[in-house]
């Protein structure tokens, strides 16, 4: 069953640049994964501190092989100290 990743980044001040810059860098090595259907990077037009990811993988297995990457392990390690809060991404299955 396909899933679904939906992402909320809140960059520290200052860092907006420096979050945009690791969302759009995951983006190809990810959308190269053969599982990965889609995935995308949006920032907030009213929030600029506000940014957000969405995936969409063939399955859970396949999203679960995604984060053991180098890509995505490097993503995370990047990402971390750029946000004001614990890095949570929300695994969703599709009800409508």
């Amino acid at each position: 069953m396909e899933m679904f990743i939906f992402g909320r980044f809140h960059a520290r001040s200052g860092n907006e640049a420096n979050v945009a810059k690791t969302l759009t860098d995951v983006l190809l090595p990810s959308r190269a994964e053969p599982e990965c259907i889609n995935i995308n990077a949006f920032r907030s037009k009213r929030d600029p501190q506000v940014f957000f990811i969405h995936a969409r993988w063939k399955d859970e297995k396949a999203f679960d092989k995604h984060i053991k990457l180098p890509h995505t392990i490097e993503f995370v390690r990047r990402m971390e100290p750029l946000i004001d809060h614990p890095l949570e991404l929300t695994r969703t299955k599709k009800i409508g």
